[in-house]
């Protein structure tokens, strides 16, 4: 069912985490538009609803609006200026944040022809956890994977090693 290519394995073990932690009947608000993520998890019977767009940055009013039991940010935190207060606004109990981890051999993720898709933050995993906590979160289940590039390099080599990935489950406390 899946390749073993790039964003298969995330997808996969994204969504492997995700119904080991949940069911089907929870309502998940997903921030970010609808994607070929959110389309998997309602492919899989999941009650998926998106964000539409607004900058999260700005505008909270979607955490007032919707009622969900979880809020899922997949590749999400990392184009935020402000998690923080995205952290403290979210009104559901369950929370699953998956962001790409900061490579000591690469700098920060900045695509030369859009100016949303950007990294601000790629975190540590300390400081990742450190925020949720912060905020008010407590961290259930981690896990964390690398994403292996079919190239040559050193650069390459080293993402056979070194995770890139990393996923939290927490609830709010």
């Amino acid at each position: 069912m899946y390749e073993k290519t790039f964003p298969n394995k995330r997808f996969k073990l994204t969504l492997e985490f995700l119904k080991k932690h949940i069911d089907s009947s929870e309502t998940i608000l997903d921030l970010g538009v609808d994607n070929p993520f959110s389309k998997m998890m309602k492919k899989n019977g999941f009650n998926v609803t998106n964000t539409t767009g607004q900058d999260l940055d700005e505008d909270f009013a979607v955490f007032q609006q919707q009622e969900s039991t979880v809020v899922t940010a997949f590749e999400i935190f990392e184009h935020l200026l402000n998690p923080y207060t995205i952290l403290k606004e979210i009104q559901s109990d369950k929370l699953f944040i998956s962001i790409p981890m900061r490579l000591w051999f690469s700098p920060a993720y900045r695509s030369k022809t859009d100016s949303w898709d950007r990294h601000y933050h790629e975190f540590e995993e300390w400081q990742l956890d450190w925020l949720l906590e912060k905020t008010g979160w407590k961290i259930i289940d981690r896990q964390k994977w690398t994403n292996p590039v079919k190239q040559i390099g050193i650069r390459p080599l080293l993402r056979y090693f070194t995770n890139r990935y990393y996923i939290v489950y927490a609830i709010k406390h």
